[in-house]
This record gives C-alpha cells, structure tokens and sequence, in this order.
C-alpha cells in the first residue's frame, strides 16, 4: 500500500482519478478508475467517485489488487540473471542483450520475469501477474541496468521518480556517421508508425520526447556517443538517434543495420558487415541508472561496464582503424 498526502495548494480542486494518473504514471486512468470503485483507492479511510475533489490534508490510500491473467500462464524458469545489488525494496539487474523483459505475444516465457520469479520470493504486483516487479524496460536487445520493485510501495515511489523525470539515465552507444555538434539536446516529439506498429518516428502528433547527448569518440565512419535521455520513450533514443542522420551501428529497424554498410570502399563494408553480423544486435548499452530508493529516500545510483561483445566490437574497430 501506498499512501499520499495533499499538501500542494495546486492539488486542491484535482479530480481524485486525474491526481493519480499524475503520480501513477504505468497506470492507465481506466485501472484507476476501477480500483477506486472497487475500494482499492480511499480517501481518508472512504469509497470516493472517481471525480472526487480534493481538499488540503486529504490521505490517499492505494492497495492495489491482485490481477489475475486469464491468457498466459507464468511459469519460474531458471534464467542466468547478474544481479548488481538486492535489498528488502529494490533489485538491481544487469540485463543481457537477447532477454526480453516480460511475456507478451511471440515471447509466452524465457522472459527476465520468468527469472525473476525464480530467484526471488516477493515482486511488486502493480503491474499484474505476467509483469511483477517491472517498473520500466529496456528494449530486448538494449542491455545494461535496470531496477525492479520487491513491494507494492517501492513500486509506486519508483513509478513517480519515472514520471517526474527525476531518474537519470546514461546510455553508451555505437552510432553511424561523425556527429556535427559534440553535445546538445534532442527535442522531437514520436509516435507510432500507422503501418507498423512496432516502430516509432519523429512526429508532431507524438508525446514530447527529449534527449541530452554527448560525443565521447569520433571514428572514420563511426562515434561512440552517451546518451542522457529525460523522458522514457520507447525507443527514444534508437529514433532520436537515427533522426538525426546516425542511426545506432547494427539497428536495422532504424536503418542502422546491414544496408547502412554499402558505399563504402569494400574492405570498409566487409568489416563493418562482419561486424554487425557478430554482434547480432544494436549497439547500445544502459550504463548508468541514479534515484532516490523508496525506502531510505538517499540517492543511489548503479553502473555497468560494456558487455564483452559490446567492448570487443570497439576495440576490433580501433585496432581496425590503427592497422
């Protein structure tokens, strides 16, 4: 459970189902709107509408039930998984490239949540039962650190963190192309493509989407960029990336992939193409996740160096360029 105290003069007047989709950022208004019909959600120990008015000093109680998935059975699968630290709130995993986060379609098991649920006993249930302890995610073959949630209340504090933009991200990337600027900001607005669904682009009709980015290496064709996203779109920095004309070395569903290695003089594309065939997926790696934990209320923050396959492809393309 997870309680929140009206405080703010500009809270005052707020629908009751409106003020939680604001701090309850994974949550749609929809489940919110159940859970305070169902009296899952009190407002100081009452059932309240949904449009409830909120006055100064009033508690919030959130308990959120359990949700069962009629579709999908998860099962505990005995998933390597390189856990960096584990407290009675929080896990912090190193996550390889290849392992999907959670269940969905095409993917009903060897998910990092199939894993999870071996190796650990208590998991947020915020999320439903094929999702427990996932606050957010990592693409399947991003990798690099992410935090999952133990309890119910972790998962709340996490989840408002996320939302307002207080969690700071650092991603290392390999990138095609020599970057103009050697920092700035990406301020474009994604959305889904209308004909396919599974990918995103640059649009004026999409969510607002900013990422910070600095040039850490500049190669003959390649850079080796970090990337400071402030929001959390999906996606966002393999399309704000590719927007800008360098897309992320070995992403082909941005144009980063095999087709990027013609033009070249040949034992250029040659490389680069046994490269991206070695790697077998983007080149990008979540190094560094800072926040406040829920419990202790410090700030904390986790690293993770890059993966050997990661390291190899950059010395390779070092030693490459020096021969």
């Amino acid at each position: 459970m997870i309680s929140f105290l009206i405080q703010k003069t500009q809270d005052e007047g707020l629908r009751l189902d409106k003020y939680l989709v604001s701090q309850l950022s994974n949550l749609s208004r929809s489940k919110i709107q159940n859970w305070i019909r169902s009296g899952n959600i009190l407002v100081n120990g009452l059932i309240k509408k949904t449009g409830y008015s909120l006055e100064i000093n009033d508690e919030i109680k959130v308990d959120p039930p359990k949700v069962l998935e009629q579709n999908l059975k998860l099962l505990p699968e005995n998933i390597d998984l390189d856990i960096l630290h584990e407290d009675e709130d929080i896990i912090i995993i190193n996550k390889q490239a290849g392992l999907v986060v959670h269940p969905g379609t095409g993917n009903p098991n060897g998910t990092m949540v199939n894993g999870l649920i071996h190796h650990f006993n208590s998991l947020s249930t915020i999320n439903g039962e094929t999702r427990p302890g996932i606050v957010h995610r990592l693409d399947a073959d991003t990798s690099g650190v992410m935090v999952v949630a133990k309890t119910n209340a972790a998962h709340m504090h996490l989840s408002a963190q996320f939302q307002n933009r207080e969690i700071k991200k650092k991603y290392i990337a390999l990138t095609w192309g020599i970057w103009t600027d050697n920092n700035g900001e990406i301020d474009k607005p994604i959305a889904r493509k209308k004909k396919d669904p599974t990918s995103y682009i640059v649009s004026d009709m999409g969510k607002q989407c900013s990422t910070n980015y600095e040039v850490e290496k500049k190669y003959r064709h390649l850079s080796k960029v970090s990337f400071f996203p402030k929001t959390g779109r999906t996606h966002q920095i393999r399309v704000h990336s590719a927007y800008l004309g360098f897309p992320i070395f070995g992403d082909e569903k941005y144009g980063g992939g095999i087709a990027k290695t013609r033009g070249f003089l040949p034992e250029f594309s040659q490389f680069y193409k046994r490269k991206i065939k070695r790697l077998k997926r983007h080149a990008l790696h979540a190094n560094r996740l800072e926040f406040t934990h829920p419990a202790s209320k410090e700030n904390i923050y986790f690293e993770s160096s890059l993966p050997p396959d990661f390291l190899n492809l950059v010395n390779s393309i070092e030693s490459f360029y020096e021969g």
